[in-house]
C-alpha cells in the first residue's frame, strides 16, 4: 500500500484570506513565498497540495505556475512538473549585472525628479534594513535591501525600466546570496546604503553614481564562484 507523503511546509503557510479570483490569489501567494525565501531554488511545487490549500481545482493553480514561469521564478518540464527556478552561478552573476545597468539608468533621472516624499520611502527602508540586520533577521534583510533599491529606482518616475529592474530583481532574489555572506560584508553593504542614501538626499547624481557602481562591486564579488573583487 503506498504510504502518502507528508504535506509540504510552506504550502500551510499560504494565506486563504482572499478577495478576487482564485488564480490571482494563488499566484500572489507562490510570488510571496519564492521571493520570501520559504520556497528555495530547485524545490518541487506540490500542484495537488497547492489546489487543496485553496479547495480548487488544479487549473487556477497551473494557471498561476504559467504565469511564475513567464516570470522566471519557476520551471516546468513535461513529466517532472513544476520547481522553483534555480540560477547557475553564472546566470546569477549576469543578472546582477542587468540589475547594476538598469539601476545606473534610473539614478540620475531619481535624483532630478525626487520629492521629498521619495526621500521618506528611501529612509524609511534603509532604517528597516539596519533594523534586520541588527536583529540578525536574514529574511527581512532581503527584503528591506530589495525595497531601498526600488525606492531609488522608483524616484525616477520611469515605470517601464522600473518593471524591468524588479523583474531581474525577482529572479536573483530566490537564490538569496547573503544568507550566506560574511557579517563584514553584511556590513560593509548596509554603509554603502547609508552613502547612497546621504547621496540621494542632497541631490548628487555623480557621487550616487559612483557609490553605486561600488556598492554593485562588493554584491558580485560576494556571490558564489565569484573572482573577487572588481576595482
Amino acid at each position: 500500500m503506498r504510504v502518502p507523503r507528508p504535506p509540504v511546509t510552506w504550502v500551510a503557510t499560504l494565506s486563504t484570506d482572499w478577495d478576487g479570483s482564485a488564480r490571482e490569489a494563488i499566484l500572489g501567494e507562490l510570488k510571496r513565498v519564492i521571493l520570501d525565501g520559504a520556497a528555495a531554488p530547485g524545490l518541487p511545487i506540490p500542484v495537488d497540495e497547492v489546489a487543496a490549500r485553496y479547495q480548487v481545482s488544479r487549473i487556477p493553480v497551473r494557471e498561476a505556475l504559467m504565469s511564475l514561469v513567464g516570470e522566471g521564478l519557476v520551471e516546468h518540464r513535461a513529466r517532472a512538473g513544476y520547481t522553483v527556478a534555480a540560477l547557475t552561478p553564472a546566470e546569477l552573476r549576469e543578472f546582477y549585472l542587468v540589475r547594476e545597468a538598469l539601476e545606473a539608468s534610473a539614478l540620475a533621472a531619481a535624483v532630478r525628479r525626487a520629492t521629498a516624499a521619495d526621500d521618506e520611502r528611501v529612509l524609511a527602508a534603509h532604517v528597516a534594513t539596519a533594523a534586520a540586520i541588527e536583529a540578525g533577521d536574514a529574511r527581512g534583510h532581503h527584503r528591506e535591501s530589495r525595497r531601498f533599491h526600488l525606492a531609488l529606482v522608483n524616484a525616477g518616475a520611469m515605470p517601464r525600466l522600473a518593471r524591468m529592474y524588479e523583474s531581474a530583481w525577482n529572479m536573483t532574489e530566490p537564490a538569496r546570496p547573503m544568507d550566506h555572506a560574511p557579517r563584514d560584508v553584511v556590513t560593509a553593504l548596509n554603509e554603502d546604503h547609508e552613502r547612497m542614501l546621504a547621496a540621494f538626499a542632497a541631490r548628487n547624481a555623480p557621487a550616487l553614481l559612483e557609490i553605486s557602481r561600488l556598492h554593485h562591486a562588493r554584491l558580485r564579488a560576494s556571490l558564489p564562484g565569484s573572482p573577487g573583487p572588481t576595482p
